[in-house]
């Protein structure tokens, strides 16, 4: 049974940074690149990162760039997003997703797998 379970959300403040991580059991982690997406209250669903099945490459939202950096360790089956100062506007539930079309990273269709998801709220 694959399981990806996301951990590290919590309530911070404007500013803050934040660490999410991603646990992913029952299937080859290596076979897989990893994504990044969020969904904010009354919105859809959007991209925020992916990295590839080695780490050597990795995407990011445009108007995301330069705040966030995606992770991943192999060895432990882990998946990381470093967020740094965060605004309200980071506010979401915050998904990791595996998929195997790396054609499709910063796509949800490209995602075979999700985790339940952890919220993140940034107050002002």
């Amino acid at each position: 049974q694959v399981q990806l379970a996301e951990s590290g959300g919590a309530l911070v403040q404007a500013g803050d940074p934040l660490r999410l991580s991603c646990v992913v059991s029952g299937l080859t982690f290596t076979d897989y690149h990893m994504g990044w997406f969020r969904q904010a209250p009354g919105k859809g669903r959007e991209f925020v990162a992916a990295i590839t099945r080695t780490g050597r490459s990795k995407f990011y939202a445009d108007r995301l760039a330069g705040r966030i950096t995606v992770s991943r360790d192999n060895a432990n089956n882990m998946v990381y997003l470093q967020m740094y100062n965060l605004t309200p506007e980071d506010t979401a539930v915050y998904y990791c997703a595996a998929g195997d079309d790396a054609a499709l990273v910063r796509t949800i269709t490209g995602y075979k797998y999700w985790g339940q998801g952890t919220q993140v709220s940034v107050s002002t």
